[in-house]
């Protein structure tokens, strides 16, 4: 299961696309954090790394 991004939290920083080790998280056109359900290994490391905790598993 691929992790869940509150869009109202995300502030677009992109810190989880470059913690992300299988690069399962883009920014979309609103400059919001978006993961590909089917790349995501549920490994958590975005989850540490965004600062405002938009993202959790």
């Amino acid at each position: 299961m691929a992790v869940t991004i509150d869009k109202d939290a995300c502030i677009g920083c992109g810190a989880c696309v470059g913690g992300c080790p299988v690069g399962a998280l883009s920014m979309d056109d609103e400059g919001k954090s978006v993961c590909d359900e089917g790349t995501c290994i549920d490994c958590g490391a975005c989850v540490s790394t965004c600062p405002v905790s938009a993202i959790s598993q």
